[in-house]
């Protein structure tokens, strides 16, 4: 379903009980498709997926919607509830888990980029992330390298926005994530790099 343009952008932090996980799964997919990611989900896996990392009571999602269509969303939940493979780097680095805040993504349909819906994802976690007691935030992004084939040639560098949002390199901190990559046939590694900021 296309978003009606003519509609005002609302971005807005939704309870979960306003949340269609579903809508949300393939807003997920549809962006995660593209570079650099080329991820090739399912939607049990995606539904099941958002399930789990909103089920802590500080989760939020944050929703760019057009009406009442979802064009972009952005999640955050405490390190503390994350997965060991999330874990793993910052607690054998000695950080406290249980003040760190976690971003599981931020996703916009490309049409409606470059409105500052990006920043308003990065504050509105921010702030609940302080709210609950945080005083570090951190993400983590896929690498790839520099003379793959399958970059395309208008692929956006996001780390100059990231480090305007006071967000450092921390490569440390590596992980890694396995998804099945558009043309595979089974999943494979990804090496994961996380980006770290202090209130």
């Amino acid at each position: 379903m296309m978003a009606d343009q003519a509609a005002p952008l609302v971005v807005e932090r939704i309870g979960r009980d306003d949340l269609s996980l579903r809508a949300l799964a393939t807003l997920r997919m549809t962006v995660f498709r593209t570079w650099p990611y080329l991820y090739d989900g399912s939607l049990d896996y995606e539904a099941a997926y958002l399930d789990e990392f909103l089920s802590a009571d500080d989760a939020i999602v944050i929703v760019a919607r057009v009406g009442d269509i979802p064009v972009g969303m952005a999640t955050a939940s405490p390190m503390a509830t994350q997965s060991d493979v999330i874990k793993r780097p910052f607690l054998a680095a000695g950080v406290d888990i249980g003040t760190t805040h976690y971003f599981g993504e931020s996703v916009l349909l490309p049409q409606f980029r470059g409105q500052g819906i990006g920043h308003r994802f990065f504050d509105e976690r921010e702030a609940a992330a302080k709210a609950a007691g945080a005083d570090c935030t951190a993400f983590c992004a896929v690498v790839r390298e520099e003379n793959d084939l399958r970059r395309p040639d208008d692929a956006r560098d996001l780390h100059d926005f990231w480090q305007k949002r006071g967000y450092r390199l921390a490569p440390h901190y590596d992980t890694h994530l396995s998804w099945k990559e558009v043309g595979d046939v089974q999943e494979s590694e990804h090496l994961m790099r996380f980006w770290i900021k202090k209130f």
